[in-house]
């Protein structure tokens, strides 16, 4: 697991100290300490975070190649040190309206149990690090939540946001602590 800050390397940011491409569920990613680290970004209004050892790299939003007939979640490939990678619409996969890329779009390289995929998503924020007790599991939230919400995320503590990428606030506009759908790559990168 990252303990360490983003990193800046070749016009992306990545996780410092990465390893393993493998995200398991909540339980078995967190630390010594029982904290787990997520990289929280937006869509829309909505804070989203994925646990951060499975984001392997963070790229601005370059060129992608339409693949035809491809399914409307899929936006194309992209080569990415000459490995190619398929690209989704994170908002069109969880049913939301597509929008126009804006300079803080950017492409998350998330690595599931089959293959690592680029997920488009508004803006990166920052890494968020959780105790158990801020996390509500998906079973305790509701019971039919979808099965890539593993829960909700509220960091309670100052301490708990690290490694800022393009916001430094931990409160949400209405000054309340942020509330973070914490999502499962897995089930979220299904095919």
């Amino acid at each position: 697991m990252s303990n360490g800050p983003l990193v800046k390397q070749q016009g992306s940011m990545m996780p410092a100290n990465l390893r393993g491409p493998r995200t398991d569920r909540i339980r078995s990613a967190s630390t010594a300490e029982n904290i787990t680290e997520f990289l929280v970004f937006t869509l829309g209004t909505a804070r989203m975070g994925l646990p951060l050892e499975s984001v392997q790299e963070i790229l601005k939003l370059v060129a992608i190649t339409e693949v035809p007939r491809a399914s409307h979640e899929v936006l194309g490939i992209l080569s990415v040190r000459g490995r190619i990678t398929t690209v989704l619409d994170l908002r069109r996969r969880l049913g939301q309206p597509s929008v126009e890329p804006t300079r803080h779009t950017r492409i998350l390289l998330v690595a599931g149990s089959d293959e690592t995929l680029g997920l488009v998503v508004d803006t990166v924020l920052h890494v968020v690090r959780l105790r158990e007790d801020e996390i509500e599991a998906s079973s305790v939230v509701a019971a039919d939540l979808p099965e890539h919400v593993l829960g909700l995320g509220r960091p309670r503590r100052r301490d708990a946001v690290r490694g800022v990428v393009g916001a430094s606030e931990t409160k949400g506009d209405s000054g309340e602590a942020e509330v973070i759908v914490l999502l499962d790559p897995d089930p979220l990168l299904r095919r």
